[in-house]
């Protein structure tokens, strides 16, 4: 009988999913969906219904641990914040505060990451602040900047229920966001079905149920997207009235994509130019048409140029702030919004410029410090460029707060190899001892999703509440209290000797984070803990004049693009060169949208002769991340138990390879291991999960035995995106070599998903393709 019924939300994957958390006697013992709720109304996904079972592992973290003699031993509280503080004080004395660095999460709480950026802004003044949300959605905050001028989602979940076309870019919807896939689902089995475009080099589940599927070859996807764009120019879908209104670059775009053929793309690609002008003749004959982006732009080659041409159909076609009309950057973790608006992934709190000293003014005014307390004299640093720093030694202290960069970064040997520095001190706060707990010199036990309480936003500024449900295991603490106890005993001080920090509870950090958002874009003024309870999410901005809640962004033109409002100045597609405020004042003097163009440049590790395929990398539904929750799950890590390795009928049949042989694949940087999966894949490609780390970890134990090569990150190469620094994971040249014949054990995929066997099992190669 369960005694109580406590709400929360998903914190496994963006969509937000409501869901009320079932408690007996002190315990998780289940969920349930909320049906009163906007994103999901009632449905729940399979991460959503098992993955709280990784609350009551018996390997929980429950003491924090030191290293002491080159192990890790149990400690009290006392002296493994007395090492942190002791190791930040005598940095911040001898080498000032870029010397420390923080790294955290897309699964905190709002409330957690504000008093990161505070802390680490203002109390330390360093720089060095991202979460591993650059790897999942930095190309979104990054395309919708370059776009609109301001970070913040134009569309709603609601336009699936109104768009006559969903185009899915890089986007394998119904495995990271399933409760929205059975909202096309019901619109496909209706009698208005909208028509579906998907760009994918995978047989996806939306894949196969598209009106036109394209699968292009990896890293050409600028040249797919401006061969559309140029369609959609030539047959003149446009809405010349809202362009004239609403946009700026017409004309240069018009120009530098007349030669971006079907034709041109489809050399390029290498898929049919038929093809393309069919997908272009969807695009373009739409009345309502909703886009979604996700990792196959955001982690491939030129990411943020192709998010932009994306956003370029919209603004093209007039298709923003409609009912159906709008275009979804998507974010890949349940708090990654969370993180960019409270300025803890390498932008500033309340999406404030840091190249606008009058936004420097206003956020030091709130936090009541001087402006030159908050450093400014360059971009924020973001993750890939903060583990280089370690690498090479002006980083000397790296707090690690709930991820697990030695399993989830590229590259692996060289990001193990800097975590291992002996010069270099690693916090590392999480529920498990993670592959990247092992290199900490402290590790803190945290608490987690229902045994703590905040707020969190999903992917279309829906605002949810999650409130505690039981205790957290031993002596683990919510990730606020860590950081308010941090900041506590580091004596952080405003400019008048007040604590810098003035609040001591989920709420009163909310009520604080509510004034730092206070006329800015991400407005949250109009929300309250009560407001939230109970009821359906709010999507933001919440406000006196939207008490509540805003459906959609730009129903009336662009609003935060104008030069003393903008985020951001913009960058150049192709360099990643930064533009000054005079010559974004100069070309956007009225704060419109912006309309940019990129020509294609070829992905930087082409196939080659020792290694003819191209790796790329993604997630199966059963699983988020490095497995640390879901792989404790027995339900969830059953569906999907280890690693494996995907190749197409046509490469099988040619390498006379078969299901189950466990094969090994290698690029320049590594390689790992798994069993075949022959699906209907495009040929050329290997995909690999990235979920599985080098220790096996089923549920139910803690890392043990190690299993060098199940990591697909072994073999991934160090490189970003010039723009938004979002690595890319979808990019590399590999080989691929026959370990063992399988002799019928069969591959650990499952069976029901994008990784599902092939249906064609003669080798022959799809249209288009050599």
């Amino acid at each position: 009988m369960v005694q109580r019924w406590v709400q929360t939300a998903s914190l496994l994957h963006s969509d937000g999913d409501a869901m009320d958390i079932a408690v007996l006697d002190g315990r998780i013992v289940g969920v349930r969906g909320r049906a009163v709720d906007r994103v999901n109304r009632g449905r729940l996904g399979p991460k959503d219904l098992f993955g709280w079972q990784a609350n009551a592992s018996h390997d929980r973290l429950t003491r924090p641990l030191v290293r002491e003699g080159g192990r890790l031993v149990e400690a009290d509280w006392e002296s493994a914040m007395q090492r942190i503080v002791g190791r930040s004080r005598e940095l911040l004395d001898d080498k000032g505060p870029g010397s420390l660095g923080f790294y955290t999460s897309g699964q905190l709480f709002l409330e957690e990451y504000y008093t990161l950026a505070v802390l680490a802004r203002a109390g330390i003044g360093t720089n060095h602040l991202d979460g591993n949300t650059r790897l999942c959605t930095a190309t979104a905050a990054e395309a919708l900047k370059e776009s609109f001028g301001c970070d913040g989602q134009p569309g709603s979940f609601d336009d699936i229920d109104h768009a006559d076309v969903i185009a899915l870019f890089g986007h394998n919807i119904a495995e990271t966001q399933p409760v929205q896939w059975m909202r096309i689902l019901d619109r496909l089995a209706g009698t208005d079905a909208p028509r579906i475009v998907c760009v994918d080099p995978r047989p996806t589940p939306a894949a196969r149920r598209a009106t036109v599927h394209l699968a292009p070859r990896l890293g050409t996807n600028v040249a797919l997207l401006n061969a559309l764009l140029h369609e959609i120019i030539r047959t003149d879908r446009v809405d010349h009235d809202y362009i004239q209104r609403h946009t700026v670059g017409f004309e240069e775009l018009a120009a530098r994509l007349k030669g971006c053929t079907p034709g041109w793309a489809a050399g390029i690609c290498d898929i049919p130019s038929a093809r393309i002008a069919e997908a272009a003749e969807v695009l373009g004959g739409a009345d309502r048409l909703l886009s979604t982006v996700l990792q196959g732009i955001y982690q491939s080659h030129q990411a943020t140029a192709a998010a932009v041409q994306v956003n370029n159909v919209h603004l093209l076609r007039g298709m923003l702030g409609l009912p159906g009309a709008g275009v979804l950057q998507m974010n890949g973790q349940p708090t990654a919004q969370n993180t960019r608006e409270c300025g803890a992934d390498g932008d500033l709190p309340g999406f404030r410029n840091w190249q606008n000293d009058a936004h420097i003014a206003d956020l030091a005014a709130v936090w009541n410090v001087e402006p030159a307390t908050i450093p400014h004299y360059a971009p924020p640093t973001h993750a890939m460029q903060m583990f280089r720093y370690a690498e090479q030694g002006s980083i000397r202290m790296l707090w690690i707060s709930a991820t697990n960069p030695a399993v989830s970064l590229p590259e692996l040997t060289r990001i193990r190899s800097i975590l291992a520095q002996q010069r270099l001190f690693v916090v590392v706060q999480d529920l498990f001892l993670t592959e990247t707990a092992q290199f900490a010199d402290v590790v803190l036990p945290a608490a987690t999703w229902g045994e703590k309480t905040g707020t969190f936003t999903n992917a279309d500024r829906t605002v949810h509440l999650s409130d505690k449900a039981v205790d957290p295991p031993g002596q683990a603490r919510p990730d606020l209290d860590i950081f308010l106890e941090y900041a506590r005993r580091m004596d952080f001080r405003d400019k008048d000797g007040g604590p810098l920090i003035t609040w001591h509870d989920p709420e009163s950090a909310f009520e604080a984070w509510k004034r730092c958002s206070s006329g800015r874009p991400c407005d949250y003024t109009g929300l309250t803990y009560d407001k939230l309870r109970g009821g359906s999410g709010i999507q933001w901005p919440v406000t006196d004049q939207a008490p509540d809640g805003t459906e959609r962004l730009y129903t009336d033109g662009i609003s935060w693009a104008h030069p003393d409002m903008c985020e951001e100045y913009g960058k150049d597609l192709e360099t990643g060169a930064a533009d000054s405020a005079e010559r974004y004042r100069s070309l956007n003097p009225e704060g419109k949208g912006m309309l940019k163009a990129a020509a294609y440049l070829p992905p930087h590790e082409p196939p080659s002769q020792e290694y003819p395929f191209q790796l790329t990398t993604g997630r199966t539904i059963y699983h988020f991340h490095t497995r640390t929750k879901t792989g404790r799950s027995p339900q969830l890590n059953d569906a999907a138990p280890d690693v494996w390795v995907e190749i197409s009928t046509h490469d099988a049949q040619r390498l006379d390879l078969d299901e189950g042989d466990l094969v090994e694949v290698g690029t320049p940087r590594g390689a790992l291991q798994g069993r075949l999966r022959i699906t209907d894949l495009r040929p050329g490609v290997l995909f690999v999960p990235f979920h599985y780390g080098y220790w096996d970890t089923p549920a139910g134990s803690g890392p043990n035995a190690a299993t060098p090569g199940r990591a697909a990150n072994e073999a991934t190469i160090t490189d970003w995106d010039p723009a938004s620094k979002q690595p890319l994971f979808k990019t590399a040249a590999a080989a691929l070599t026959l370990v063992a014949r399988g002799h019928g054990i069969p591959s650990p995929a499952p069976m029901a998903t994008a990784s599902a066997p092939a249906a064609d099992r003669t080798g022959a190669p799809q249209e288009g393709t050599p």
